[in-house]
């Protein structure tokens, strides 16, 4: 008998970051999200049901990134780009770049079988992605999520209730388009929450969320059964809470699994070390990460010149070590919470999707481990969806105000460095909504606004303030922001001012920035 259930729940996202420039920095972060995370995570979870291990697991995935799935020039792009990786790789291991070691070329072979895997998959598929998440959702091994329309960080848009709206409606439709499917459940970017917000995701169809801990732990009232049991509010919706001991031995670099000795090293990359000439043979003018990690963390003060070179059997029996540990330190848990509760509890462990495989490069492996340990222990995955299923009589209450940010709240995507943006947003919000005060019956005009609606959601991205606060790459975020904002009033520019705007002049925009098909302007309506 199952001693509770382990919700695992993963959030796929990336922001819009289609370019027409092949080779730019942010399609690298697409691609490479694509070879080390999503195609890897895809071929564990097909796997694990085919050896009929109960691999069930929730996957929120956002709508900006679906539309990257979807994108055919960014499919038949990616083929050459991994194909690069692998032609740059061989060749330098002819020249011997990589010193004379036999643990140098193991390291190699092993990432190139990898990668040729990833490629060989990219290629069964038709590069079809959407499909094989629609086919795990219905062989029930995926609950899929959606996320707000751009993740775009809701409590600092509450001031015009119609961006709110937007956000939510947007991205439900967006995934009822896509996946031929409701999505109930919801995954709220940086799992922001404010008072009154469960108004809008009833009213635009969901049904539950996830939070961070001080968010249920912090509700009014206090839940009885604290992180272990879903709530739900006065509105109908279900919260359930990210449980930290369940989530920081995966996660944490410092105190978990990812930072072990054994492990791939994340910034060591074969980008830093070859010679720019080198790295210009594939289209590439600057020094940057190529996804070609051949070295081990070694130690967590060995400075990143001196990491030894990685060691793919030593990695694979430290990843059956960790998941066996993790599946009984959560059997101690649940049986300690069992006994205190009285019946079943429940642990949720959200996590960002992209930590594995990409910040942690066994972390597909660690989760194929959990799928085949668990087999032997008393611990049952399971989805947010079925717990709800099983008609729980869930207690009332009011979740708190919180993110899973730095210090619990607002403070990482409002600040010093980043609060100049939410004014801009406000004002666009505003001149939309005043826009929209008026029947509009004309259909270019409609299209027109329509575009300008695209660009206001794609200003509105989290991620963007986020690299602001984090200081890393600020000109792409403010070039990014910036271009959607101009975009937007140049839009309604035409529109107040009652502009010609070309067919040609428009539809350059759309080409760049078309996302949202069936985008609506009754959804702005407040």
């Amino acid at each position: 008998m199952a001693k509770g259930e382990l919700a695992l729940v993963l959030h796929a996202h990336l922001p819009y970051v289609r370019s027409n420039e092949p080779g730019s920095l942010e399609e690298d972060w697409y691609f490479q999200a694509l070879m080390e995370c999503y195609l890897p995570l895809l071929r564990m979870l097909e796997e694990a049901y085919s050896r009929h291990q109960n691999p069930k697991i929730t996957i929120g995935l956002s709508p900006t990134l679906v539309t990257l799935f979807r994108d055919e020039d960014l499919k038949s792009r990616f083929p050459k780009w991994i194909r690069n990786r692998l032609a740059l790789l061989k060749d330098e291991l002819e020249k011997d770049f990589l010193g004379a070691s036999s643990n140098s070329s193991i390291a190699a072979r092993h990432l190139e079988l990898k990668i040729k895997k990833q490629l060989s998959d990219w290629s069964l598929c038709n590069g079809d992605l959407i499909s094989r998440f629609k086919k795990l959702q219905i062989s029930g091994v995926v609950d899929l999520l959606t996320c707000a329309a751009t993740h775009g960080y809701l409590p600092l848009l509450r001031e015009n209730p119609e961006a709110i709206k937007c956000q939510l409606e947007t991205a439900f439709k967006e995934h009822l388009r896509c996946f031929k499917n409701k999505p109930l459940g919801i995954w709220l970017p940086e799992c922001a929450y404010y008072e009154g917000l469960d108004f809008y995701l009833r009213e635009a169809g969901f049904r539950y969320a996830i939070l961070d801990g001080h968010g249920l732990l912090h509700a009014k009232p206090r839940p009885r059964y604290g992180l272990y049991a879903p709530i739900c509010t006065k509105n109908g919706v279900a919260f359930f809470g990210r449980d930290s001991e369940s989530t920081l031995p995966v996660w944490s670099a410092k105190e978990g699994y990812p930072g072990n000795s054994s492990y791939r090293e994340f910034h060591r990359d074969l980008g830093w070390d070859l010679p720019l000439e080198t790295i210009k043979k594939i289209g590439i003018n600057e020094a940057r990460p190529l996804g070609l990690k051949l070295h081990k963390v070694t130690g967590r003060n060995t400075p990143l010149n001196k990491k030894a070179f990685y060691e793919p059997n030593i990695a694979a029996k430290q990843t059956k070590e960790h998941a066996n540990q993790y599946l009984f330190s959560r059997g101690v848990q649940l049986n300690r919470l069992r006994l205190s509760m009285g019946h079943k509890p429940l642990l949720v462990a959200p996590f960002d999707a992209e930590l594995f495989g990409h910040w942690w490069f066994e972390g597909p492996d660690f989760l194929s481990e959990l799928y085949k340990q668990a087999e032997n222990m008393e611990i049952k995955f399971t989805h947010l969806r079925d717990v709800l299923n099983q008609n729980p009589k869930l207690q009332l209450c009011d979740p708190s105000p919180s993110s899973w940010g730095q210090g619990g709240y607002h403070n990482y995507w409002l600040n010093e460095n980043n609060d100049w943006v939410v004014i801009q947003w406000n004002k666009a919000s505003k001149s939309m909504t005043k826009i929209l005060e008026n029947e509009i019956s004309d259909q270019n005009q409609i299209r027109i606004i329509k575009q300008a609606l695209r660009e206001l959601l794609l200003s509105q991205s989290s991620d963007w303030s986020f690299i602001l606060r984090a200081g890393t790459t600020t000109d792409l975020a403010k070039n990014r922001i910036n271009r959607h904002l101009n975009r937007f009033w140049f839009l309604i520019s035409v529109i107040e001012n009652k502009k010609e705007l070309t067919i040609s002049d428009l539809e350059r925009i759309e080409n760049e920035d078309f996302i949202f098909p069936e985008i609506s302007l009754a959804d702005w309506s407040n």
